[in-house]
């Protein structure tokens, strides 16, 4: 097994334990995330991003929270795994299922330097915000405006507010 590939399975088990300490580890100074809400640059984005996310998780939903990794791969460049969480959304209290797929790009120390992960956003949104989700989880509009919160939420937490 590559020592890449040992990372991702240990950054999942730290992930697994809301770690969010553990995890910001893993990632390289210049670490750049993408998914369905987040577009992050920079180390304290990224690791900011998990830590709001993580205490958000034990605040309001630990006692849902599971999460699963397979299909773990990687090598000295690239990687990639597919996770899944269970968990309650902070801002709804309603119970989410998200199947996440996910890939990597190393530096040459390996560290996490890019990461892309991508889920079904109106299968999320229709979970995550009931009705809304439902009826305009599909729609750019609304998309936009759960990215426009969750940047305002991150940049108040990163700012030493609650998220």
């Amino acid at each position: 097994m590559h020592a890449n590939q040992r990372r991702l399975n240990q950054f999942y088990a730290a992930f697994a334990k809301l770690d969010a300490d553990a995890m910001a580890t893993f990632y390289a100074p210049d670490a750049r995330f993408e998914d369905e809400v987040f577009t992050l640059r920079g180390h304290e984005e990224v690791t900011g991003m998990w830590r709001m996310l993580c205490a958000a998780t034990r605040a309001k939903g630990a006692d849902v929270w599971k999460l699963r990794a397979s299909g773990v791969e990687a090598g000295a460049i690239s990687g990639k795994a597919r996770w899944v969480a269970d968990y309650r959304f902070s801002a709804t209290g309603r119970l989410v299922h998200n199947v996440i797929d996910s890939v990597f790009e190393f530096d040459p120390q390996g560290l996490i330097r890019r990461q892309r992960d991508r889920f079904d956003f109106w299968a999320w949104s229709r979970q995550a915000l009931g009705a809304p989700g439902l009826l305009m989880g599909w729609t750019p509009l609304l998309r936009r405006k759960v990215q426009a919160q969750a940047a305002a939420n991150l940049k108040r937490y990163l700012a030493g507010g609650s998220a």
